[in-house]
């Protein structure tokens, strides 16, 4: 007979190597003082490149001003209830035409997080005969509410990552074994690589064989596009997007998320995606700073321009450097080192750090091929170029004191 909690003892489970180390330093680290571009990091000052933060709008003093005022007004607590019971407040429904008005749709949902929204829109939408085809390497927010739609649909499947060939034969095969729904299901912009999905082919695929489109622009909404409406915008095709869903906890620097499409989907969401008739309202002083930071989004263009000076600054400087940064076209900065060993790998983030005061995040295997670790770095508006050119000045002496062979192009390993 096993004990259920005999697997909590050992290195299993996610990260169980850093779980078991418990020292808070490559899982948990322990960062002081408020999210900006210096932090303290076992009390030492660092560069921080790890915060999803693109806009600068972390301690924004108007949006800190807003957030004041609500709290006065509405206390931590209100409203108390879900949606569809006691939570509902006007102040919500004239957010949601907001972001409806904004987005360029007819109908907008607030959701309280981001992974909820997602999570539970994908799973209301799905019933017995109906197919979810989902890029392979789409957020895991979107894998799960795959999974769990797959309990009342037919099971869900891959499609090799931005391969329009691939999702046509899926969606042929889908048509022929089902005369149900299809919804396809992408990033937008994709948050570890840095490149934008295949959104005019997937719309039109979609089209052709009459599927739905839900797209998670959690990276690009406010970051790319006219005045910050992300990835399908800048393509030239934000109106074939069926669902497009933003999240509040990048660009925004607040939590929470929204979607916006027709009328009737989006109602069809709020009252039978779990996420939301069984949670707690979006608080208050959520929706209130929401609302105004849509606005300074909006109309945030100088903003977007000082972050694609401060990426371009980057990640130009990483590549004379000789490190391999994929297929990224986006503020998103993904670095692709070889290494012979995990242990190689902590020596570089260890050595970033502590040496050098460059706060960055590093990802291994299974995220990313053995052999490999994945430094995910955030460009933001709020950086400066003295903070690039140190930042600069440390993967140089760490690429010669690491002796690390820059020849090979392990992102292609990812594929």
């Amino acid at each position: 007979m096993t004990d259920l909690f005999a697997k909590c003892h050992g290195d299993g489970g996610y990260f169980g190597k850093f779980r078991k180390l418990g020292n808070k330093y490559y899982s948990q680290p322990v960062l002081e003082g408020p999210p900006d571009t210096r932090m303290t990091f076992r009390g030492k000052e660092v560069v921080m490149w790890a915060i999803n933060n693109y806009l600068g709008l972390t301690g924004h003093e108007e949006i800190k001003a807003v957030a004041r005022k609500s709290l006065e007004k509405w206390g931590t607590y209100s409203p108390m209830g879900s949606r569809l019971l006691t939570g509902n407040n006007p102040r919500h429904e004239e957010v949601e035409k907001k972001f409806a008005d904004y987005l360029q749709k007819q109908h907008a949902i607030l959701f309280n997080y981001g992974y909820l929204g997602v999570v539970g829109t994908i799973t209301s939408l799905i019933g017995k005969n109906d197919q979810v085809l989902i890029d392979r390497l789409a957020h895991a927010s979107m894998i799960d509410g795959a999974m769990l739609a797959s309990v009342r649909g037919r099971k869900a499947i891959p499609f090799r990552h931005n391969d329009m060939n691939h999702l046509e034969e899926l969606l042929k095969q889908t048509r022929r074994e089902t005369d149900g729904g299809i919804l396809i299901v992408t990033e937008g912009v994709y948050g570890m690589r840095g490149d934008i999905a295949d959104l005019k082919g997937i719309c039109e695929l979609k089209e052709k064989y009459g599927a739905r489109l839900f797209v998670d622009d959690a990276h690009g909404f406010g970051v790319v596009g006219s005045q910050g409406r992300g990835s399908a915008d800048l393509l030239g095709v934000h109106d074939k997007v069926d669902l497009y869903f933003g999240t509040f906890a990048k660009a925004y620097a607040a939590i929470g998320g929204v979607m916006a499409g027709e009328y009737d989907p989006i109602e069809w969401v709020r009252y039978n995606a779990r996420t939301n008739v069984f949670a707690k309202t979006l608080p208050m002083i959520y929706a209130d700073v929401v609302a105004r930071t849509m606005e300074i989004v909006r109309d945030g263009d100088h903003l977007r321009e000082r972050m694609w000076t401060i990426t371009r600054r980057l990640q130009d400087g990483l590549r004379e450097l000789g490190y391999d940064l994929g297929d990224t076209v986006t503020p998103i900065t993904p670095l692709y080192v070889p290494t012979g060993t995990e242990e190689e790998g902590a020596a570089m983030i260890a050595l970033l750090r502590d040496k050098f005061g460059i706060f960055v995040s590093g990802v291994t295997a299974p995220v990313v091929p053995r052999g490999i670790i994945l430094f995910r770095m955030i460009p933001t508006a709020a950086h400066t170029e003295e903070d690039v050119d140190r930042t600069l000045a440390a993967f140089k002496a760490m690429r010669d004191i690491m002796k690390l062979d820059l020849s090979l192009k392990p992102s292609r390993l990812n594929e």
